[in-house]
């Protein structure tokens, strides 16, 4: 039995208790509100929403360049790299990120893997002895669902991608598509694909929002890796009155996967609550795919953040949600708790 005191963001409603948080067998067990000495916030472990690990192998290599030339397929910067990268390489880089993810707090990422079956067994390989558990959305021909724990499109505008969508409901698994990223237009196909996840929806408008709240879809956002691209800033208030909204770093060629940073530039460049921000990075993404974390209750997995209450950053903090949020780095890591 472990236990975990201090200042625990606990449940659903994500409310700061001062307590315990007992874990056994890898599940918490009990949240237990008592009196106790430690300064220690508890929070979930992050959960990432929208990965592109495979870019591992081409960090800052497309500083500079749109969204065509950077990550495009088939002939963008990044998939030149990919294709050039041996798999050795690219496990091993793979690897490097998901220890860097462990690292600062992630349990798990949903990751969109390129190269179909072959590029979703490097996935696992790379995660194999870290403690991150990458939640594979695999490309290309629908046999990768033998591998993969979902199926990731790029865009309705690329294809149109009925006969993997069948696939994935045959299988019982999750379908997600990038939308709305450059522009609108693939918002209403990729919507009449009834995803169980959207990434991006930058260019959403009312009517797509309609539709996102009637089919009951979550959507991923990824603020910082649309900042770089150039593509402009995904109406994070409007998706949130409309449904479920989870946060991710996207590509790792553009941005580090540090959930610190994007929440920091969500909370403060969006209309959103510190608390929301908090959820997004956490249970939303866990939700979308049905992971047992994202939430401090007993009957989860033990995938726990705890920071440092008294480091010279976030001493004499008022409110431990905001600090988590807008101010926390890894220097304040304390401690990850993954299973």
């Amino acid at each position: 039995m472990q236990q975990f005191e201090g200042t625990v963001v606990a449940g659903s409603s994500f409310e700061p208790v001062e307590g315990r948080v007992v874990v056994e067998d890898g599940r918490i067990t009990a949240v237990e509100r008592a009196s106790v000495d430690a300064s220690d916030i508890v929070v979930p472990a992050f959960v990432n929403a929208h990965t592109h690990l495979g870019d591992s192998v081409a960090k800052e290599a497309a500083v500079d360049l749109g969204l065509e030339a950077a990550v495009a397929p088939p002939d963008s910067l990044k998939h030149r790299r990919l294709a050039a990268a041996d798999r050795d390489t690219l496990v091993t880089e793979m690897r490097r990120t998901l220890q860097f993810m462990e690292q600062t707090g992630t349990a798990a990422c949903l990751d969109f893997r390129e190269s179909g079956p072959a590029g979703a067994r490097a996935l696992r390989a790379a995660a194999d002895g870290t403690s991150v558990t990458p939640f594979v959305f695999g490309s290309g021909p629908t046999s990768v669902l033998d591998v993969a724990d979902g199926y990731g499109a790029s865009g309705a505008n690329d294809d149109d991608f009925e006969t993997e969508r069948a696939a994935a409901r045959d299988a019982g698994v999750p379908f997600a598509i990038h939308a709305g990223e450059p522009d609108a237009t693939d918002i209403h196909p990729a919507l009449d694909l009834d995803p169980d996840l959207l990434v991006h929806m930058v260019h959403a408008e009312a009517d797509h929002l309609e539709r996102v709240a009637d089919q009951d879809v979550p959507v991923a956002v990824c603020p910082r890796a649309n900042q770089v691209l150039g593509v402009g800033r995904p109406p994070i208030r409007d998706l949130l009155d409309h449904t479920t909204v989870a946060l991710g770093t996207d590509n790792v060629m553009l941005n580090p996967p540090s959930m610190f940073r994007e929440m920091a530039v969500t909370a403060k460049a969006f209309d959103v609550t510190a608390r929301e921000v908090l959820r997004m990075a956490t249970a939303a993404g866990a939700e979308a795919v049905g992971l047992n974390c994202g939430v401090v209750e007993p009957g989860r997995d033990a995938a726990l953040l705890v920071l440092d209450g008294e480091s010279d950053n976030l001493a004499a903090t008022a409110d431990p949600i905001r600090a988590v949020v807008r101010r926390a780095t890894p220097l304040d890591v304390k401690r990850v708790v993954l299973r």
